[in-house]
């Protein structure tokens, strides 16, 4: 017995000792908020003033020491997600990651995301360069000085933190911008489509923006065909396209609206905003405070970039939507049958440029890989290996002309002077040189005045283009190629509006008689309309109507196909009482009631089950079954249409009505199976779960309840409140309707008293997830909760950064 006590005890001491050294590792991971940190790089004495939130104030002497604060603040609280980031624009995350990357590492090689921020960089102008340098000099710093213990996903996977350079912010800048744009993705929908329908079928299934014509385009699908392009070659040409990072994703957007002094309770501007981006544990955005002569300026930061991308300085506030501009074409490019490192140009056969690549994979072997680039920029299709299969079989490459890569692009520059314009007529002076990504900024000075301006590099197609850049296009034919670009003084803006307020939401922002073609893609306008109702419901509206704004859950789309639903008969059990639940439903989306459920889940199964037969299962599964269909639905029912409402895979003639029965009673199998039969007991916000991703532990099934963060929220795809819907069953978890898209961050000014300005994002200031701080704005961020971006008292906790001495 005594050697069993003995080992009982020394069973005991070590689970202590194991939990002690845990405890010991976790709480060095944290890093040093007060007293002095001594680090090379700074030319004097950086004082890092943190709330009780954990947002920092970096007061530095001069603004390059500022710049050097926050490459410190990023590195203690976000090293990981730098590191992320740095590795994912240079597609080197195969060799963290293992093998389950490499596609994505393949995809951005080609490309050439790290190639072309390279090619930036040499042209940046020395001040950028100046700042972004002090800013990697700052995360450097702190790595090398190793005070801090490693995070645990570098421990985890085995990994040391990588030098940050120059180059590394830029690239971040691109792929900010590729989130932003995903017109090469609806081109290469369609080409996937006409293998499958005709033109005029695709363009009912993908409508114009409402209230807009048809455009006039060439038949492609025939184009396809004599060009001898079937469904093998489209499936061969795009292989490896599935694993490029996700643009231009239904939901992604943002709300912004300015409100003149004359509108106001206060007398004075008041502006809000809030993008709507993917959700991500830690957030996005890293709120900071930047203090220095000639330097004073808090907001939304991003790691990766120096400076404060949303925000308010002592002038002026200012907010962000997304445009959504076409600047991106695909193009088919013929390899001559001579010779394939060669292709087919206007002038006849040219070499394309090429040059090898090394991807590391961890645990694997190392893969090389051949880039290549046509005269209209990166072979995207070498992602799925065809630069080394078409060595042998020429056939077609595919070539994106993309304005994010261009050489001349600086949008760190355009930043940077953004956060030290004092006026609106300096702020609008400001954005001029930003190429990419193009966006729609709203603007408020002290002096009383607002503006929208949307600056950014627009291709301009010439008359004989009869595809628009709606498809990939023959690369050989000139007529195809980009003519110019709009005149920079010509993109929309407007100043000081009769109205007095002016409200973007992704929706057309171009007025009739606008000279110039912008895209077909906006967002569908009922997040637009919604504000403006509510801008108008009121003569003034105070620094708290527009902070409840953000959180209005009450869905104009819903209501738009409510009708439909409600006329909706099934044998169901559970149908009498799903329809007592609609009677009194209209369209508030909120997270304590079944109704908002029911009508996404019929909504749901009615797009599969009006479209799929057309495009096929492997194809819905593929690309079509993430979107909601919302403006194809309301216009197939209305006009009752009984091409698409017939199932092809049946010998009977369904109607849309019998369609929309059918639909209700899968959606109520569906529910009952995953909540249970008593409906009155269901909630949208049971499977309307918010769900911040970590990368990439949210893949792994025993950490990603630890790293990924979840909260039930209301709202939908189309409310202001914007919670994307998510239609596809989670892969980990099977889990459907849960928000992977949403406000990445809100924030409301008071350009007149910034005092009252506040702030909140969707996590927590911190990274590290064994802090209180990784996780404490969740609720906050749920419950519409505001953070004062300008805090009055004492701060948290000071640390002193000093030079070290050499």
């Amino acid at each position: 017995m005594r050697w069993i006590r003995r080992g009982l005890a020394a069973l005991l001491l070590l689970t202590l000792l194991a939990a002690a050294a845990g405890a010991l590792y976790a709480w060095k991971t944290l890093p040093a908020q007060d007293g002095r940190l001594l680090l090379a790089g700074a030319r004097g004495e950086i004082r890092i003033e943190r709330d009780a939130h954990g947002i920092p104030t970096i007061v530095a002497g001069h603004p390059l020491d500022a710049y050097f604060g926050l490459g410190v603040a990023h590195a203690q609280d976000r090293l990981w997600q730098l590191e992320t980031h740095r590795r994912i624009a240079a597609g080197q995350t195969a060799e963290a990651f293992g093998a389950a990357a490499l596609e994505t590492d393949r995809f951005l090689r080609a490309l050439g995301v790290r190639r072309a921020a390279e090619a930036q960089w040499a042209r940046a102008a020395p001040s950028t360069r100046e700042i972004v340098e002090a800013y990697a000099a700052g995360i450097n710093a702190v790595v090398a000085q190793g005070g801090q213990a490693r995070a645990p996903e570098f421990v985890v996977l085995g990994l040391q933190p990588g030098r940050w350079e120059g180059p590394d912010s830029l690239a971040w800048a691109i792929m900010m911008a590729w989130d932003l744009g995903g017109n090469w993705s609806t081109e290469l929908l369609r080409l996937r489509l006409a293998q499958k329908m005709p033109v005029a079928r695709i363009e009912q299934l993908l409508p114009p923006y409402p209230g807009d014509a048809v455009p006039a385009t060439a038949d492609y699908a025939a184009l396809y065909r004599s060009l001898g392009l079937g469904p093998d070659k489209v499936a061969a040409l795009t292989r490896g396209f599935d694993a490029a990072p996700p643009s231009g994703v239904e939901g992604v957007g943002s709300n912004n609206w300015v409100v003149a002094g004359s509108r106001t309770t206060t007398g004075s501007p008041l502006l809000a905003n809030d993008p709507h981006l993917k959700l991500t544990a830690p957030a996005l955005w890293y709120f900071a405070r930047l203090k220095a002569p000639g330097l004073d300026v808090a907001g939304a930061t991003m790691p990766g970039l120096p400076f404060v991308v949303l925000g308010q300085n002592a002038d002026i506030a200012w907010g962000f939507t997304n445009t959504g501009p076409d600047v991106q074409d695909l193009y088919l490019e013929q390899p001559d049958p001579a010779d394939p490192s060669r292709v087919r140009t206007p002038d006849g056969f040219a070499p394309l440029q090429a040059s090898q690549e090394l991807i590391r994979v961890k645990g694997g072997a190392d893969v090389p890989i051949t880039v290549r680039r046509s005269r209209h920029g990166p072979v995207i299709s070498d992602a799925g290996g065809m630069a080394d299969a078409l060595g042998a079989k020429p056939g077609y490459l595919l070539a994106m002309r993309w304005t994010a890569l261009d050489a001349d692009s600086d949008p760190i520059a355009v930043g940077l002077a953004l956060q030290q314009a004092t006026s609106v007529d300096g702020f609008f002076q400001a954005t001029r040189g930003l190429v990419a990504p193009m966006q729609n900024m709203v603007v408020a000075d002290r002096a009383g005045r607002i503006g929208v301006i949307s600056p950014g590099r627009v291709p301009v197609r010439a008359p004989e283009n009869d595809l628009g850049g709606r498809v990939p296009a023959p690369g050989w034919d000139a007529r195809y190629d980009w003519t110019g670009f709009v005149p920079e003084g010509e993109t929309p803006r407007r100043r000081d509006p009769a109205v007095g307020w002016i409200a973007t939401a992704n929706q057309r922002i171009t007025e009739p008689g606008y000279p110039h073609h912008l895209t077909h893609e906006w967002a569908l306008p009922y997040r637009q309309q919604r504000i403006e109702q509510m801008l108008e419901s009121r003569p003034k509206h105070s620094l708290q109507d527009l902070s409840a704004m953000q959180m209005d859950a009450r869905s104009l789309a819903v209501q738009k196909l409510l009708p439909w639903l409600k006329r909706a008969q099934s044998p169901h059990p559970l149908a009498a009482a799903a329809k007592a639940q609609l009677e009194t439903f209209d369209g508030e989306m909120a997270a304590g009631q079944p109704a908002p459920l029911i009508a996404w889940a019929w909504q749901r199964q009615l797009a599969r089950g009006l479209f799929a037969d057309d495009a096929g299962e492997a194809l819905w599964d593929k690309a079509l079954a993430s979107r909601s269909f919302q403006d194809t639905l309301e216009a197939v029912l209305a006009r009752d249409d009984a091409s698409w409402c017939d199932d092809r895979t049946t010998p009977a003639a369904e109607t849309c009505a019998m369609q929309s029965d059918a639909a209700f009673t899968r959606a109520l199998d569906e529910l009952a199976a995953r909540h249970g039969r008593d409906v009155a007991a269901w909630r949208w916000g049971a499977a309307h779960v918010a769900r911040s991703e970590h990368r990439p532990f949210s893949k792994v099934p025993v950490l990603h309840r630890l790293f990924e963060l979840r909260t039930p929220v209301g709202g939908d795809s189309h409310t202001v409140m914007a919670m994307r819907v998510g239609l596809r069953p989670d892969k980990l978890t099977g889990d459907l309707y849960d928000v992977d898209h949403s406000a990445s961050l809100r924030a409301v000014y008071d350009v007149a008293d910034r005092s009252k300005s506040g702030v909140v994002h969707s996590t927590g200031q911190s990274g590290i997830v064994f802090s209180s701080r990784y996780r404490d704005l969740v609720g906050p961020w749920t419950r519409g909760e505001l953070l004062p971006l300008w805090p009055q008292g004492a701060p948290a906790a000071v640390l002193l950064v000093q030079p070290a001495v050499k």
